[in-house]
């Protein structure tokens, strides 16, 4: 099943290179095809992560309140979970569902010709900038350490956006992660095909574009009208508390 997959994508890469006549644009025309499936996936990702932290304060006092009673908590956070239709373990599924693709995508892209270019920048999708410095020297490296800048670069810049949406003791923690990761991309990178490294680039500048033209307008969304549920809610329960706490009491009898 798996050889299949990855022969497929390899045939429809290689129909995309005899189109367009460049191995490179064709590993960018995949990747983009690949991201437009993946749109729905994602949005829907977006919208429960954007819940969940829209949840969390009311998710922490119902655990701190039963924190002495693990059963109850559980009760009571389930309960919670039905009242707002939320399942916290539905982000991860478009997550879980799009990794055969990537790595699908991996292992095609480390397969191109050893003769398959990009744009005539680079000259062999097929070497690594590490292969290409060993073989060639630093000058004829230069459009591959491009690629592997650019894999970190664009490695940091959604952690960056993404923290817009993240508690504010927590912002340095994340940023310090994203610049270690950056770090350890351009590290991974050094010894990938040019043709991994392209599509990595090609993959996380979508994401930047996606980010900042659907995603972030799909969390305020989301966040905007939990909270005003949260609240319309909250509302309701303090006149109920007052309605019984007005109303009369049956007169005893003597």
């Amino acid at each position: 099943m798996w050889d299949w997959f990855v022969n497929f994508l390899t045939s429809v890469l290689a129909v995309l290179a005899s189109w367009t006549g460049d191995w490179g644009i064709a590993v960018i025309v995949l990747t983009i095809i690949i991201r437009l499936i993946l749109v729905p996936l994602m949005t829907k990702q977006t919208a429960s992560s954007a819940k969940m932290q829209a949840l969390q304060p009311k998710m922490q006092a119902i655990q701190e309140k039963y924190a002495d009673d693990p059963q109850k908590q559980a009760e009571e956070l389930q309960k919670f979970y039905s009242e707002h239709k939320f399942n916290p373990v539905g982000g991860c599924l478009p997550v879980i569902l799009q990794m055969p693709i990537f790595f699908g995508l991996f292992t095609v892209a480390k397969q191109v010709p050893s003769d398959a270019s990009f744009l005539n920048f680079v000259p062999s999708l097929a070497d690594s900038c590490k292969s290409m410095i060993a073989s060639s020297g630093w000058g004829s490296a230069v459009a591959y350490i491009i690629l592997v800048i650019f894999f970190g670069v664009f490695t940091l810049i959604p952690m960056l956006m993404n923290s817009k949406n993240t508690p504010e003791g927590q912002r340095s923690q994340m940023l310090l992660m994203g610049i270690i990761m950056s770090v350890m991309m351009v590290w991974i990178g050094w010894s990938l095909p040019a043709a991994v490294i392209l599509y990595y680039d090609a993959s996380a500048i979508w994401q930047v574009a996606q980010q900042k033209i659907v995603t972030q307008r799909v969390m305020d969304q989301v966040k905007a009208e939990t909270e005003a549920k949260l609240e319309a809610q909250g509302q309701e329960n303090q006149i109920d508390i007052v309605r019984r706490e007005h109303k009369k009491r049956p007169h005893k009898k003597n």
